[in-house]
This record gives structure tokens, sequence and C-alpha cells, in this order.
């Protein structure tokens, strides 16, 4: 969906109203997608709920790498699928 056009001398640009997801939405959608709770997921993932509830909630907005691999394992996907 089409939000604004702008133009520059040397190009035309796009926005678009689609927002980038954080990490802890995209967490949310495959949990659901899944149909795991908080807690399945700590169990699968192997990992404090704390942690678990603070991404999804964005109080953690930057989670190691080490934590997303551990996420998307318990997820049973890949890193890749996650972050899209």
């Amino acid at each position: 969906m089409l939000l604004e056009v702008g133009y520059q001398p040397s190009y035309i640009y796009y926005h678009t109203m689609e927002e980038k997801k954080t990490i802890g939405e995209k967490i949310k959608k495959w949990r659901a997608k899944k149909n795991l709770t908080q807690d399945a997921l700590v169990k699968r993932a192997k990992m404090p709920y704390s942690t678990i509830a603070k991404i999804e909630s964005d109080v953690i907005t930057k989670p190691s790498i080490q934590t997303v691999q551990k996420i998307a394992a318990g997820l049973d996907i890949t890193i890749d699928e996650l972050m899209k």
C-alpha cells in the first residue's frame, strides 16, 4: 500500500505503510503460528522465561545471536525464517 511518493532530481522514491517488525513481534508471530505458549518455547529453547518475555515485550530489542539461535531452534525454524 502506497503512503507517499517523493521526487529527488535523480530518482523517485516510495515509502510504504508496512513498518519493520521488532524481533519480539517476529518471535510472537512464529510462536502463535506454531501454537506454542511462552512456557513451551522456554522449554524447547532451554532459556529463562524472563528472557523470552522481555524480548517479546521489546524490553530487550537486540538479543545476542546465541539467544536468537536458541529461540529459532525452539521454534524449529532457521534464523533466516525468523528474521523475515
